[in-house]
């Protein structure tokens, strides 16, 4: 038994059958820095992953490791259920002050629990109270959790196979449906159609394969939301936190979403940490305590997250941002050429970015390729056909070209190009 396999013994006997991203990467990570990730074989792995959307602000972001550091030598509160603390109050206050006001949004701040399905759960709940109605509207290649409320208005199949009961209550429709004929159908009162509790959407689809509803669409989709009594609500959990250059990723759409789930990136450091913004007229549909959880209140992930929001006081970050993603664009444009072929397109804004190259299993090689040479990136979309590009936002250029060198190479070598 060589090393590595010795080493990753205790997780292949023991561990569930259920865990799925060790076995894209079967290695065991010792410490990690930024857009790095080190094994215990001292192999260093560029970080095209990640977290899934987690580490926008890098591994050990060193700014929120000294504060982290300093909360805990003074004895910080870490866990508050709800209760009111100091670093609560200072995230919040910066929340308000960097990311609401500049945008006139009235919005309260949910703490729902620590993951993203627990946002969309307490969205779906708060949709459901306020309209007195059940049926939620969610779309194809919508991806919101693994909860039973959020599985049921995820799309991918394989997901919601695992849930061992009905998924009811959410109506499936695409991303270019003709809000007209919704419209109409509703107007029709034999059509057996009636206006739902919410309309749940992604602005940029990234696990279901970074697709982009069209802003026209979106801005109908908006409009009828309000013409029906529906809930506008955003998840903006993989999206946000400044991972399509702007903090929102609907930021400058004239969108004005009733509620916004949020988690991922909001925990600055990888700690766990989710929320929903609700309009202050909705907010007031809940009694207290309706929709709790244990780890609410988690100090640590206020104190980083504190921090992250240092890099949206002025636009320098987000110009960043987008100077990166046209590299990251310029690059997936080029590989796209290689597979011309094969139909393969890019997709993408500010720093998340899909390469479909349509085949399954040439994105399952090329995955496994970078992994060979010291690249972490995974594929997504129907079938896992999309390589997504979703680094941390503080990646040097230099890190970032070099992963894009591997990535290439992965992409020739999987698709038989010289």
């Amino acid at each position: 038994m060589n090393d590595i396999a010795q080493n990753m013994d205790v997780f292949d006997t023991r561990e569930s059958d259920v865990r799925g991203y060790c076995r894209t990467y079967p290695t065991v990570f010792k410490s990690a820095s930024n857009a790095r990730q080190t094994d215990e074989q001292g192999r260093s792995y560029l970080d095209f992953f990640g977290g899934a959307g987690v580490l926008n602000f890098g591994h050990n972001n060193p700014a929120m490791k000294r504060a982290i550091i300093e909360f805990l030598e003074a004895d910080g509160v870490t866990h508050s259920l709800d209760m009111a603390t100091t670093a609560k109050r200072d995230f919040m206050q910066a929340f308000v002050d960097t990311i609401l006001k500049p945008r006139n949004m009235p919005h309260k701040l949910q703490f729902t629990g620590p993951t993203g399905t627990n946002a969309v759960e307490a969205a779906l709940k708060i949709a459901r109270r306020v309209t007195g109605r059940k049926e939620v509207v969610a779309f194809s290649h919508g991806f919101h959790g693994m909860t039973l409320g959020s599985l049921a208005c995820t799309a991918n199949a394989y997901f919601r196979g695992a849930a061992g009961v009905p998924l009811n209550h959410v109506a499936r429709l695409s991303t270019s449906h003709p809000i007209a004929e919704l419209r109409a159908a509703y107007d029709d009162l034999s059509s057996g159609m009636k206006p739902p509790a919410a309309y749940m959407i992604e602005v940029v689809q990234c696990e279901g394969g970074v697709y982009m509803p069209a802003l026209s669409w979106l801005k109908e989709l908006r409009a009828l939301a309000k013409e029906t009594g529906a809930l506008f609500i955003i998840d903006d959990i993989q999206a946000g936190c400044g991972r399509t250059g702007s903090y929102f990723s609907f930021d400058g759409m004239g969108l004005d979403p009733d509620v916004v789930s949020l988690a991922k990136g909001i925990g600055g450091f990888g700690t766990p940490l989710a929320m929903n913004l609700i309009k202050p007229e909705y907010d007031k549909h809940w009694s207290p305590g309706e929709h709790t959880g244990t780890f609410r209140g988690q100090g640590i992930s206020f104190v980083a997250g504190r921090e992250a929001l240092r890099y949206f006081e002025d636009d320098s970050f987000e110009k960043e941002v987008l100077r990166k993603g046209e590299i990251v664009k310029q690059r997936l444009d080029a590989m796209a050429a290689l597979l011309a072929d094969k139909g393969a397109e890019v997709r993408g804004t500010g720093m998340v970015w899909g390469l479909d190259v349509i085949d399954p299993a040439l994105s399952k090689s090329a995955v496994a390729y970078g992994f060979e040479h010291g690249l972490l990136i995974g594929g997504c979309g129907t079938n896992g056909r999309v390589l997504k590009v979703i680094p941390p936002l503080t990646i040097s250029d230099e890190d970032l070209t070099e992963g894009l060198d591997i990535m290439e190479a992965a992409v020739r070598s999987a698709g038989g190009v010289a």
